[in-house]
Parts: C-alpha cells; structure tokens; sequence
C-alpha cells in the first residue's frame, strides 16, 4: 500500500533561496524539520528496499478550517499566528510580534499559508497518483504568495470587525525571513490547484469553526 506523508517546509532550513523548490539543500534547524526528514529518507530507503510507493507532501503554514464550520483546529498549545490573532480578537489580549526588523516590506515576517482543505484534497490526489503507479517524490503544498505577519493581523481585524493589539519583542532563534513555496510540481503530477489560497477566506474559515461570525 503507497504511503503519503505529511511533512513540512521545516525540512529545508534557512532558504537559499525563494520560492522554496523541492530540490532546495535540506538543512533543518529544528528537532521538528529534523523528524520530518528522517521519515522522507525512511521511505526513500524502503522504496530502493523494497518498492514501497511514498509521497512526502511539504506543507508550508497550514492555515483555515472546513468551509462549513463543523470541524476546526485543537488548539493545545496554540503556536500558530492565525488562531493565535483570532483569540487576541475575541479577548482582547495582545499578538506578540517576533521581530519587526527582517528584511521584508514591513520588517515581520513573510509565511506562506495553504488551506487545510487544499491539503486534504491534495492527499487524495497524491494517493491516486500512487496507485496509478506514479513515481515516489516530494511535492511542495504552498500557494506561492508569502503575507507578513502585519498583514495577517489586518487581515484578521476586517474579518472579525475588533482591534487586535501587538507587542513588538525580540526575534525567535532560528526564524526565517521569508517561506514561500513552489508549488509547480504539485501543478504538473498531480493536477493540484490551491482553491481556497486567499488569507481573509483562510481566516474567515477558522474564525467561523470557532463560533464567530462571517
């Protein structure tokens, strides 16, 4: 049975450079990018071994909930900006930004947020393509279009209609400037196409499985 696996951008480290395409050096910085790829040369090495059919899918920030609210994000802890802003709307409590001098158009951070529907969807296709005897590889999940960290705050003021308060503090060890994926492999081997790529449905989509308005 082919195997698909969810793995991150964590995978390659720092960029060298952007968009991010999936033969990039893999140097991850962190235990968590480091996991992910043992597992892609794991299932590598089975592959050579022993044919197991294998995708590792390269998630870069996943972002959103099911478009009709029924399902949304455990939140324990919570370590992702989107949630993290949508609380600081509900309750007024402030968004830490980590670092506002990086060499960016506002000095935040550039991320790269794909729709947890879209992920799904392209696991789905990718098993196909599996058992359609596709070969094994790795495929970026990015929409190709990075928003900084102040945008995603903005964003999220017009979706939820309150002020989100922010309190600059010292970059994160480790933390990019900017993530941003190629995503034209995913394109061509799996006819895969982010639907729901824009960042105030995304937020829309989150705010609403946590019982807020639309």
């Amino acid at each position: 049975m082919p195997v698909v696996f969810s793995s991150s951008c964590a995978t390659y480290g720092i960029p060298e450079r952007v968009p991010i395409p999936e033969d990039h050096p893999q140097h991850p910085i962190n235990p968590y990018g480091s996991s992910k790829l043992f597992v892609e040369r794991m299932l590598a090495n089975l592959n050579v071994a022993c044919g197991l059919p294998w995708m590792a899918l390269r998630y870069f920030n996943a972002a959103g909930a099911d478009p009709e609210g029924q399902i949304g994000e455990a939140h324990d802890p919570e370590t992702h900006l989107i949630p993290i802003a949508l609380e600081a709307a509900r309750t007024c409590t402030p968004v830490r930004i980590f670092g506002t001098d990086y060499d960016t158009p506002d000095g935040s951070c550039v991320r790269d947020y794909i729709h947890v529907a879209d992920i799904a969807n392209a696991h789905v296709r990718a098993l196909e393509y599996l058992l359609a005897r596709g070969k094994s590889c790795a495929i970026n999940l990015a929409n190709a279009r990075g928003y900084s960290v102040k945008e995603v705050l903005a964003a999220a003021e017009d979706v939820c209609g309150h002020r989100i308060q922010s309190e600059i503090t010292a970059r994160r060890v480790g933390d990019p400037a900017v993530l941003i994926g190629d995503a034209s492999r995913a394109r061509a081997i799996l006819n895969w196409e982010p639907m729901r790529s824009g960042l105030e449905m995304q937020i829309a989509d989150a705010w609403r499985s946590e019982g807020g308005a639309t």
